[in-house]
């Protein structure tokens, strides 16, 4: 433990400017049985976070210490100390419960609760990607309070009434790491591919239990709050839209990776964001094939792809470089 605050924050900072960093909160269980699970789905997280390098915060599980803040302070803290700008996101992932009263939704914690309003005050000063994947049940809620720019938000429940124990945490936790969730075969789970396999396994969890369904799942990485659900995607597109011509969530989500490939670990930050960008135009111009002709869409296209194939020559050949 450090013993000096200013000197823990300082090298906390420096730590995390140069990588990701997660943050894993896991909530109040309520009963032992849940609290075993939300262990579990907590370590997966902190497992898939190391093997992708990225600084991992965990609040939650007693590891605060009898004495020190409450859960909800340290998530506070935390977040104020988490560098504004940087290239390098910001993963928030709760696990636990929530509650939604018709007014208010909340996270549960040991001790006071989060809710929407506190959660989107703190994460505003953030300039840089963010992701948050809240876990818990009636958690809809939190998709439209914290949706904006650079953000990806995903939600176990399309609502603040599916209030029941919600499974997503589990199978979003196990996706991070596991290989057969690689719907695009680039060597790298990303967001939106834990988020579709989560999703498609808490489905077949119900319909092997012979159960109804209390949780549907929701993505968005628009800024718009509407979310998208996992069956409105065909393999990492989705294939529907909502009303009055809404931008399509999941290309940044499949942009967002806890643990990246080879390929991709070769990639400047520079490189990245660049790429990035490029992928978006390409993602717009299949969209608009309809409207043009052939040979527009072509032309148009070419040299996206064309600098798409350079940025990664240019990365190999570094690479290259620097082994010889």
């Amino acid at each position: 433990m450090c013993w000096i605050p200013l000197l823990c924050v300082s090298l906390f900072l420096a730590d995390v400017e140069g990588r990701p960093t997660v943050i894993v909160v896991v909530g109040a269980a309520g009963a032992p049985e849940y609290g075993r699970q939300f262990e579990t789905w907590a370590a997966n997280v902190t497992e898939a976070a190391e093997a992708g390098n990225a600084e991992v915060i965990r609040i939650g599980l007693g590891e605060g210490g009898e004495g020190e803040a409450s859960d909800r302070e340290r998530l506070k803290n935390v977040l104020a100390e988490v560098p504004p700008d940087s290239p390098h996101p910001v993963w928030l992932v709760l696990i636990g419960h929530g509650a939604f009263d018709r007014r208010k939704a909340t996270f549960n914690l040991d001790g006071p609760d989060v809710s929407t309003e506190e959660l989107k005050e703190w994460l505003e000063p953030l300039d840089r990607p963010v992701a948050v994947v809240n876990c818990a049940s009636a958690s809809g809620t939190f998709l439209s309070a914290l949706a904006g720019g650079n953000r990806v938000i995903v939600t176990a429940t399309r609502s603040g009434a599916e209030q029941n124990f919600a499974r997503f945490g589990e199978y979003f936790s196990a996706a991070l790491s596991d290989s057969g969730a690689d719907l695009d075969k680039d060597e790298q789970v990303s967001l939106l591919e834990a988020f579709l396999a989560a999703s498609s396994r808490v489905e077949e969890f119900y319909k092997r239990e012979n159960r109804l369904a209390t949780e549907h799942s929701l993505i968005d990485d628009t800024g718009d709050g509407l979310g998208t659900p996992a069956d409105w995607f065909r393999g990492i597109r989705a294939v529907k839209a909502a009303k009055d011509d809404a931008e399509i969530d999941g290309l940044r989500a499949n942009q967002l990776h806890l643990i990246s490939s080879d390929r991709e670990e070769l990639l400047t930050p520079e490189q990245r964001a660049r790429r990035d960008e490029l992928e978006a135009e390409i993602e717009t111009l299949r969209r608009r094939k309809a409207e043009l002709d052939g040979s527009q869409h072509y032309a148009a296209l070419e040299p996206l792809m064309v600098e798409l194939a350079r940025i990664y020559a240019e990365a190999e050949q570094a690479d290259a470089e620097d082994r010889n």
